[in-house]
């Protein structure tokens, strides 16, 4: 056993012990992985914030389904937009490490041009807002807001691939157009996840509706199988997140 599942185990057996919600700080695909594959006996649920986000903080407790999640959203936008520079997700999260915030605090950074959106734990929430100035060399200003601008979130981009099989190591190599050599160093990096949970059977054959996440890649989720070709390949649905 592992620190991650001792940590799990002592923040369920609070909750069960105090008959409310506890919580933990936002954690990384690994350690949800992790957390799903416990046989806990107290209920938890995952959020980060918006459905389908990536980093997500885990509630535990009977009424866990319910619990109002210690979460802030902030938006961080350049204080002229004319002479800002094109910033990427690196950027923003660099100078928000820079403020010594520890990364486990923050969730998802969603961008928009060169807007960004962040989630992050309420407790540091105001601190951010307050010291945040700069991004790269752009100067900034932050706000708290109550929800995620809708228009942020795109909608996954479908397309159809023609593959040997529907197994989930196919699946990957034609999404991100990789050898399977590639794909294999990807499995044994522990970077393969299904809905959350870390893959390491890369013969696994995936269900219409799981979302693949490949990380340092991206993720997609499966869809319909479409038929097959003449020499007996599979078409897939396949619904890729920007």
């Amino acid at each position: 056993m592992d620190f991650t599942e001792k940590r799990f185990e002592e923040l369920a057996s609070r909750a069960a012990r105090r008959y409310c919600a506890v919580f933990t700080d936002f954690l990384n695909m690994e350690e949800q992985s992790a957390l799903l594959k416990l046989r806990l006996e107290t209920p938890f649920s995952l959020f980060g914030g918006y459905e389908g986000a990536e980093r997500r903080v885990a509630a535990f407790g009977e009424d866990s389904q319910n619990a109002s999640f210690p979460l802030a959203y902030i938006k961080i936008e350049p204080l002229s937009a004319k002479f800002a520079d094109k910033l990427s997700h690196r950027d923003f999260l660099g100078s928000l490490m820079g403020l010594g915030i520890k990364r486990e605090t923050l969730g998802d950074i969603l961008i928009s041009g060169s807007t960004a959106y962040l989630v992050c734990l309420d407790g540091v929430s105001e601190y951010i807002i307050q010291n945040l100035s700069s991004v790269k060399r752009t100067s900034v200003k932050c706000s708290a807001v109550s929800q995620l601008p809708q228009d942020i979130f795109s909608e996954p981009r479908e397309e159809r691939r023609i593959v040997a099989s529907m197994r989930i190591d196919v699946l990957v190599a034609a999404v991100y157009n990789l050898s399977r050599s590639a794909v294999k160093e990807l499995f044994l990096q522990r970077r393969v996840f299904v809905n959350s949970a870390l893959c390491e059977n890369f013969s696994l054959t995936p269900r219409e509706g799981d979302i693949i996440s490949v990380r340092g890649r991206g993720r997609f989720r499966l869809g319909e199988t479409l038929g097959s070709t003449k020499k007996g390949r599979t078409v897939a649905q396949l619904f890729l997140y920007e």
